[in-house]
């Protein structure tokens, strides 16, 4: 059931309830890490450009950014470039409890809002940077998620041989955000226990070797090199996308031989059951390229709501082919509470609602929800200058003078 605004967990009873965050950062990878502090209760700000994150303004398959990374979020617009701007930066910087940032090496010391400064003033300070390589021979490239997944083994795992492909989302950034946060909470049990902060660095590079460990170790353990995914041995006998017989595709898959007898029965494949060469999962495996022809000629028998009806009763894994846009209606992301709204902060739809996902656990049995929806640049830089002592004449005259917005 969705949870009902008043079982819905409130600020004070999510776990970083009272911890600030400061978050100068951009694009995907930083904005996740904030927003998995944010969602858990954290006060996270977001620092941004007088002219805004650019995101809020990107076309084709980065329009999503900015409304998906940014939830619960406040957000202040500063012009770091101007000297004024950078001293109330700091200013705010030196209120944190964690600074979030992902900009090229040696950025933002050019504001004095680099760790070494930071955490002179503040050495409870956690300072969380997000690059594309940790420091060595390639901290100095220019890093995207796309760049890391073609020298990082994944593109070739994903595409078909010859054709490297990146993922279908942004896994690294995504995946890099996350373990900035992990790093973060770390540090904060640690400065529970030692008082002082510390710096701790996520990397895109570095993430996506992490995510290809497993063929690494593929090839340790066999000798032989992981083929991309299109093309490789899988393990399992029955596991594939196959075309029903209404044209549509739908994913079967057995991969015990309880299920091997069960698909069997189902399906009224008892002579396949019967044939010694597919006998056990590893004998399917061996003879996939004559089973697969027979299984693809016989499902096409079924229309694919047969098929999945048929594997639902009978408790055998499949799924259909879904398109992004069609989990918006999906049933059991309503009926559970995995969807939240969300007002659109810019662009033709800003002032409209939508569906947003939420991270994909419970705390105390409830998923984390929405408090803030993503904000409208500045949308709270008067409250925070405010709360850093300033008037409201003397914010004012920053605005005119273009430090803030």
């Amino acid at each position: 059931m969705t949870p009902s605004p008043d079982t819905a967990p409130t600020s004070s009873r999510l776990p970083l309830s009272g911890l600030r965050v400061v978050e100068f950062t951009h694009m995907v990878m930083g904005p996740t890490c904030g927003m998995v502090l944010a969602d858990m209760g954290a006060e996270v700000i977001k620092v941004e450009p007088i002219e805004g994150d650019r995101t809020r303004h990107l076309l084709g398959a980065g329009a999503g950014f900015f409304p998906m990374f940014n939830r619960n979020k406040k957000s202040i617009a500063i012009n770091l470039h101007h000297a004024e701007g950078a001293a109330v930066a700091r200013q705010l910087a030196q209120t944190a409890d964690v600074v979030l940032e992902n900009f090229k090496p040696d950025t933002m010391a050019k504001y004095g809002l680099d760790y070494a400064a930071l955490s002179q003033v503040n050495p409870k300070l956690i300072y969380v940077s997000h690059k594309g390589f940790l420091p060595g021979p390639y901290e100095h490239r220019t890093a995207l998620d796309e760049v890391v997944q073609m020298m990082g083994g994944l593109a070739y795992m994903t595409g078909r041989p010859g054709d490297p492909l990146r993922a279908g989302t942004s896994v690294n950034d995504i995946m890099g955000g996350m373990f900035g946060a992990i790093g973060a909470l770390g540090a904060l049990i640690q400065r529970g226990i030692t008082g002082r902060g510390q710096e701790v660095q996520s990397a895109l590079f570095e993430n996506n070797v992490f995510l290809v460990g497993q063929h690494m170790l593929q090839y340790a353990m066999t000798g032989q090199a992981a083929a991309p995914m299109p093309a490789r041995i899988s393990p399992w006998g029955v596991y594939d996308v196959f075309t029903a017989g209404d044209g549509e595709q739908i994913f079967i898959s057995a991969v015990s031989d309880a299920q091997w007898r069960t698909f069997c029965q189902v399906f009224e494949l008892s002579d396949l059951l019967a044939d010694p060469r597919y006998a056990s999962n590893n004998d399917r495996v061996r003879e996939r390229t004559s089973l697969m022809p027979v299984l693809r000629e016989r499902l096409a028998r079924y229309s694919a709501a047969q098929i999945a009806q048929m594997m639902e009763a009978n408790k055998l894994p499949y799924a259909p082919i879904r398109k992004p846009e069609e989990l918006f209606d999906d049933e059991h992301l309503l009926a559970t509470g995995g969807l939240a709204d969300i007002t659109l902060p810019d662009g033709a739809r800003a002032g409209q609602t939508s569906k947003a996902t939420l991270f994909p656990f419970t705390m105390d049995g409830q998923r984390l929800g929405v408090r803030l929806s993503p904000p409208t640049l500045g949308a709270h830089t008067h409250e925070l200058l405010n709360g850093l002592g300033l008037d409201d004449h003397q914010v004012q005259a920053l605005r005119d003078a273009g430090v803030v917005a």
